[in-house]
């Protein structure tokens, strides 16, 4: 029997609560849009069980705001961790390739059945049957070029998983429908509903009819059906919300510069800083209900997801840690 492996994640507060001494905990340890979409359930999608035309209704608006041509196949999913879970079940590999650092669970989901090796780069991945790239990635906010994992997958045959959670901020720089890929799309992050649980896996006709398949039917609930329909659609509440998120994220960028904190990389959604004593300062942040993600395998950064509403409250705990700790 192969043991699951553990994986530390943001978004736990339970260590949060207890730092905080009874404040109320400002969770930034994950990236999800601070601004959620104004979602409305109609009653219908939670009473009844999920209708085919409300998941081709929700298809079809994935489609056309995540830019899938017509020749891809494209299916929806309780979240793209459930879709992780079928993945080495789906593409038979020996060797899967993961270009890292970057979001645990890839490298964790294979490793029960295959040899796992993490890559600096796309480039380095020569070999494997199999090679994972997030873009952006998490947590540093690198992005590989979709022409370039196009190129990959024609040069070695290898098939590419490329997980896009982040990608909605950038929708045109998409690998979605090249030849060899499967991309993942999260719906929860930039819709800040990641409670919803709604993901989509892109790809080709044969891959994606087996993943749905394999999820079986009503994998996806009346509610998240309904809301990432409608959401999908909202093209100018989408535009809009790019550009709100670009102007909160130098306005985070300066609260953490005038604390001493230098920023290394991110997204639009999160920041990732980099100190030589970053256990104290998530320590003391966390004492003052501020939630921030450490890195077990690089212990000297940290990431900050985007405070909408509560910038100056974080600008003035930043500001009462930097002294704290005198530097």
């Amino acid at each position: 029997m192969v043991r699951p492996v553990s994986v530390s994640h943001g978004g736990d507060l339970a260590e949060a609560r207890h730092l905080a001494g009874g404040k109320a905990v400002l969770d930034l340890s994950t990236g999800i849009n601070p601004h959620a979409y104004p979602a409305t359930v109609p009653l219908d999608a939670m009473t009844g069980l999920p209708q085919s035309e409300m998941l081709a209704g929700c298809l079809a608006a994935a489609r056309e705001a995540y830019r899938v041509p017509a020749s891809a196949a494209i299916a929806a999913a309780p979240g793209t961790q459930a879709i992780l879970q079928w993945l080495p079940r789906l593409f038979s590999a020996r060797r899967v390739a993961v270009v890292g650092p970057t979001y645990g669970e890839h490298a964790a989901t294979w490793r029960r059945c295959a040899e796992v090796v993490e890559v600096p780069d796309l480039a380095a991945a020569e070999g494997a049957d199999v090679a994972v790239v997030v873009t952006p990635n998490n947590p540093d906010g690198r992005r590989t070029p979709a022409a370039e994992i196009a190129a990959f997958a024609a040069a070695t045959g290898a098939r590419v998983i490329v997980d896009e959670a982040f990608g909605d901020l950038d929708p045109a720089a998409t690998a979605a429908g090249r030849p060899g890929t499967l991309v993942l799309k999260s719906f929860g992050k930039f819709y800040g509903l990641a409670g919803l649980r709604l993901g989509f896996a892109i790809g080709d006709a044969a891959d994606i009819a087996t993943l749905a398949d394999a999820l079986g039917p009503w994998a996806v609930s009346g509610p998240a059906l309904a809301v990432g329909r409608a959401a999908l659609a909202d093209a100018a509440w989408a535009a809009a919300m790019r550009r709100r998120l670009a102007e909160e994220r130098i306005a985070l960028d300066g609260a953490l510069a005038a604390a001493g904190l230098a920023v290394v990389g991110g997204t639009d959604l999160f920041r990732l800083v980099e100190t030589d004593q970053a256990a104290a300062w998530h320590h003391r942040l966390a004492e003052r209900g501020i939630w921030t993600r450490r890195f077990t395998e690089a212990p000297d950064r940290l990431r900050f997801g985007l405070p909408g509403a509560a910038l100056p409250r974080l600008a003035q705990s930043l500001l009462a840690t930097r002294a704290a700790l005198g530097v």
